[in-house]
């Protein structure tokens, strides 16, 4: 089953949906978005019905704005639970502090956040909102001096933010403060299967351009970042599986892993993907499955076929987000040609409304291993080659 909501719902999802014939709940927003009346639709009433004659039911959700609608429509099952102590970071890093009993975190009211004592702090942290998506209001703070100068920006991004996502998916309301874990970050996508066993399909290295960096540019998969620590990532999916108790269940992980290799949770996004149909939609130009059919049909990829024909290349996610400076207001638009002409082969391009999402759009690249001059120069670039100015 399927659940479609605001932002974005790629093609790919849609060609999925049609293909596989998979119910799609028919919320007035997802009629709004798929203009598709050949599709399995059902109502959602239908689709309590269901969930109600059958718990182990599985349902994919593309956008984190629909939580507002499970909350509401499907209260008689664990969804919610589950969805809310991975969404509220303070309950998630409660949750498993008994694994990582020395790692500092603490909750704070936005309202509370310049009162805080940071004299006992130690620092680098890193400071964002409790309840959060797609790095936004995220900040690393080096020092004291820093403090004020990182509360004065987070001031300003939340203003635009509440106007563009539903506080189920971010609210300012409460924010969490933790030690920075110098390392690598790993995305991972994932779900539990119905005995409650994560099966892994796909694990993507989230790279920085500096260690101030803490935007979402490049995201890379390949045969050796797979299995890198595929044996570690395996271990806390399993760990976070049995404390909450996941089964029938699909989610992006987000860990850094430290230059001891001891792994770290960062969060958790229930019932989905990569946000925006990115990292779920992946996985079929770079190891040609499809992860959406693997969760809702209780596919395993086998990873060793896969890596007979596809052990050579990168695969990479470029998220465009506007790092220019440039105000929204005063762009005319991006020049997505440009950009396509500074890739030898790109993938898949997604235009999004950056005066809506503050993101140009996606495009999905392949490189050849060890060759990684195009991820650099996009990583560290401000975009303003591509930004046409008013």
């Amino acid at each position: 089953m399927i659940l479609i909501d605001k932002p974005y719902v790629s093609d790919f999802l849609i060609e999925t949906i049609k293909k596989n014939n998979f119910q799609i709940i028919s919320t007035t927003v997802a009629r709004e978005m798929i203009q598709d009346n050949s599709l399995n639709w059902i109502s959602g009433e239908k689709a309590k019905q269901i969930i109600k004659s059958n718990p182990k039911t599985r349902i994919y959700t593309n956008s984190e704005n629909s939580i507002s609608w499970i909350e509401k429509n499907l209260a008689f099952s664990n969804l919610p639970a589950h969805i809310q102590v991975f969404k509220d970071k303070i309950q998630f890093r409660e949750l498993i502090k008994a694994s990582y009993p020395n790692y500092f975190f603490q909750g704070v009211k936005f309202d509370e956040l310049r009162k805080l004592n940071i004299a006992v702090i130690r620092f680098p942290i890193i400071v964002k909102p409790a309840v959060g998506f797609f790095s936004l209001a995220v900040h690393k703070v080096e020092n004291r001096i820093d403090w004020p100068l990182v509360l004065d920006k987070i001031e300003n991004e939340i203003g635009k933010l509440s106007d563009i996502y539903p506080k189920e998916v971010i609210d300012v309301t409460d924010f969490i403060i933790e030690e920075y874990i110098a390392g690598e970050e790993y995305a991972i996508d994932c779900y539990y299967d119905n005995s409650g066993k994560p099966i892994v399909l796909n694990i993507l290295h989230h790279i920085f351009s500096s260690g101030d960096d803490v935007s979402d540019r490049v995201y890379s998969t390949s045969k050796e970042i797979l299995y890198r620590h595929s044996g570690k990532i395996q271990e806390f999916l399993e760990l976070i599986g049995i404390k909450v108790g996941l089964k029938d269940f699909p989610a992006h992980v987000e860990v850094r892993i430290d230059n001891k290799g001891k792994l770290f949770p960062i969060e958790v996004n229930p019932l989905r993907y990569g946000g925006l149909c990115t990292t779920g939609d992946l996985t079929w130009y770079a190891y040609g499955f499809n992860s959406y059919e693997c969760f809702l049909n209780n596919i395993r990829p086998d990873w060793e076929q896969i890596f007979n024909t596809r052990g050579n290349k990168k695969y990479s996610i470029i998220v465009l987000n506007n790092n220019s400076g440039i105000r929204e207001n005063d762009i005319a638009g991006f020049d997505y040609e440009l950009l396509l002409k500074d890739f030898k082969k790109p993938l898949s391009l997604r235009k999004v409304d950056f005066r809506k999402y503050l993101v140009f759009g996606f495009l999905f690249i392949e490189t050849r291993l060890g060759n990684d001059e195009e991820l650099t120069q996009i990583l560290t670039s401000d975009l303003r080659k591509y930004i046409m100015i008013k």
